[in-house]
């Protein structure tokens, strides 16, 4: 089975309506040049805001950005990985969900992000506290999908193998990665490490950053990428907001496996 795949790379700021505008016409151009998934990027609706409880108690209440996210899923008749947006933690915190609808609008799953960024890295801001803001979720997902099984995780969670062992374990084929990286982690470890794990794994890696200036303090990194089962980069942005197309094929996937069945191999 061959399919096209999309990254989305924006520059999302603290206005949800333009956001969501940029976020549609970006999804269309993916559509209209043949892409049957698209991912879209970490906090893609609202960056930068302090806003994040009031944009999650809204979502809980009238669910307007999954039902956009599923209105353009079903407009464009794609699979959407809709980035993450938040909704509320029964702590009084934010969970930083991924929900996922199906080519028919329907939805199809979700996950929460597990691994919070707590870390100090030398930009502008400093010192980065996600954990003050979200709560982590404790599951991991793959859904079934049209075009095979599709494994969730976000920004943070790249740096930890054994999660995408777990989806390895649930017999994954494609992973999706929304992301905000910062510039600083970005630009050393983005690509090694998502590399990696497209290779450890033996599954193509679809993975859409934030990448550009947000505000004084926040800058991200782009470089939003489509990376193969053999590491090979199908295809890369720069920065500023662009959409990334890259070729799937299911059957190639398979046939690497079955030639180096590294799976089959584990012994811890």
């Amino acid at each position: 089975m061959m399919a096209k795949l999309a990254a989305i790379q924006m520059v999302s700021g603290a206005n949800v309506a333009a956001n969501l505008q940029q976020a549609a016409r970006l999804v269309a151009e993916a559509a209209e040049n043949g892409a049957g998934l698209v991912v879209l990027p970490e906090n893609f609706a609202l960056f930068g805001s302090q806003d994040i409880a009031g944009l999650a108690a809204a979502e809980a209440s009238d669910t307007a950005i999954q039902q956009f996210l599923s209105g353009l899923a079903k407009r464009h008749q794609i699979i959407v990985v809709g980035g993450t947006i938040p909704t509320p933690a029964p702590d009084g915190r934010v969970f930083a969900t991924c929900f996922v609808f199906a080519a028919n609008g329907d939805y199809l799953g979700s996950y929460r992000k597990i691994h919070l960024f707590d870390a100090e890295v030398g930009d502008s801001q400093g010192r980065y506290r996600e954990s003050d803001t979200y709560a982590p979720g404790d599951r991991v997902t793959v859904l079934d999908t049209e075009l095979g099984k599709l494994g969730i995780a976000v920004c943070y969670d790249l740096r930890f193998p054994e999660l995408f062992r777990a989806m390895l374990d649930l017999n994954v084929d494609i992973i999706a990665l929304p992301s905000a990286f910062t510039r600083s982690t970005g630009w050393a470890h983005w690509l090694p490490l998502l590399r990696a794990r497209a290779i450890e794994n033996q599954c193509i890696v679809v993975a859409a950053n934030q990448g550009g200036i947000h505000d004084a303090k926040r800058q991200t990194s782009g470089g939003s990428v489509i990376v193969d089962c053999w590491g090979r980069v199908l295809a890369e942005a720069g920065l500023g907001e662009c959409t990334v197309i890259a070729p799937y094929d299911a059957g190639e996937q398979l046939a690497v496996r079955k030639r180096m069945p590294v799976a089959q191999h584990r012994r811890l």
